[in-house]
């Protein structure tokens, strides 16, 4: 198994969480998104994901390559379940599971990623502080929702008392959000599962500090 992956990629830390909490040992590939003028952007790494983004997965046990981060835990979770499912099986949680991820994966981290932030400033001219004002912005907006959806369906975690897909995708937007000094305590429901979760080992091995790459 190999990971093309960049410590701070919230992508990236999601699916390092799955495999972590999956045990699956894998090889970490950096990536690094900034030197070099992006190394997504060489040929060799468009060859495998043409989207020139990260992550990226593949699989020798089975020839595939993957990306998409969901996508990339769903696969694991179908393609090696003696290991804890990381989507439930029962319809309901499942449901609760999948629509906690898409709004966390679709509604805020897009607005915040790297591409999109320098679009702003390369091109738009806009100014640092206001970069940090518009990632502020969608993420205040976002958590605002899922902390009205976690207040009724968490136990210790997202949906119910154990991990799920929903934990891994909040915990790296939790991340971004301390990036850029949001307080979580506003949150209390969120803030209160993030803690939960950054006590768990796989969570701690998957942290952007602890990759490789990380400066």
């Amino acid at each position: 198994m190999k990971l093309f992956s960049y410590w701070r990629s919230s992508a990236s830390y999601r699916v390092r969480i799955a495999l972590n909490l999956k045990q699956i040992n894998y090889e970490y590939i950096p990536v690094h998104l900034v030197k070099d003028g992006g190394q997504q952007h060489s040929i060799d790494y468009a060859q495998k994901n043409p989207a020139n983004l990260v992550p990226t997965l593949f699989d020798e046990n089975t020839n595939m390559t993957l990306n998409q981060s969901l996508a990339i835990i769903e696969y694991l979770d179908d393609q090696y379940p003696e290991t804890m499912l990381l989507i439930p099986d029962n319809i309901k949680q499942k449901s609760l599971v999948k629509t906690l991820s898409y709004d966390i994966a679709c509604d805020i981290q897009p607005l915040g990623n790297l591409r999109v932030l320098n679009y702003l400033v390369d091109d738009l001219s806009q100014s640092n502080e206001a970069k940090v004002q518009w990632a502020k912005h969608w993420i205040e907006k976002g958590f605002s929702a899922v902390e009205r959806r976690v207040e009724k369906c968490s136990g210790r975690f997202c949906v119910g008392d154990k991990v799920s897909m929903a934990d891994l995708v909040l915990i790296p937007q939790a991340y971004n959000a301390n990036r850029f000094g949001m307080d979580l305590s506003c949150y209390p429901t969120i803030a209160r599962i993030v803690e939960e979760c950054n006590l768990l080992e796989p969570f701690v091995k998957a942290m952007p500090e602890q990759q490789p790459d990380a400066l």
